[in-house]
This record gives C-alpha cells, sequence and structure tokens, in this order.
C-alpha cells in the first residue's frame, strides 16, 4: 500500500527483533498480526488488520529474512 520510497527503511536489527519475537513467541496469527500493527504504527504507519494477517501468514512459512520482512511490511503499511 506504501508507494515506492514512501515508508522507510527498517533497521535490520529491528526487524530481526520483530522476527525473533514472532518465530519464539508462540503467538496465534491474530496476535502476531497485532504484534506487526503495533510495529508498524510505533514508526508512523498504518495498516490493514486483514493484509497484516495475510503477510504474517507468508512470514511465518517462508521464515522470511530481514529483506523479506522488509517487502511485506512495505505492502502492508501506509503513511499517517
Amino acid at each position: 500500500m506504501a508507494s515506492a520510497g514512501r515508508i522507510e527503511k527498517f533497521p535490520v536489527a529491528e526487524l530481526a527483533g520483530l522476527r525473533t519475537e514472532l518465530l519464539q513467541s508462540g503467538m496465534d496469527s491474530w496476535q502476531a498480526a497485532e504484534l506487526v500493527t503495533t510495529f508498524l504504527s510505533g514508526r508512523g504507519y498504518g495498516a490493514d488488520p486483514a493484509m497484516v494477517r495475510e503477510a504474517v501468514v507468508r512470514l511465518e512459512a517462508n521464515a522470511c529474512t530481514p529483506e523479506c520482512m522488509q517487502r511485506e511490511l512495505e505492502r502492508v503499511a501506509y503513511v499517517m
């Protein structure tokens, strides 16, 4: 949803922390989507909850790298 160049490139350390939390927390997809939404909102972005849930499923299924996570976040985030 964010247009090219309008979403920041998140630091790898932040993406790695988010990834670790998603993989090790034992959250269900709804809770994981809330975590991702909170991550984005804390950085000034909004996101459609349904799109975030779909992104979380892709993140979990692929055990995404930080680059993959960046792409998924760009796909669901919009500037508030």
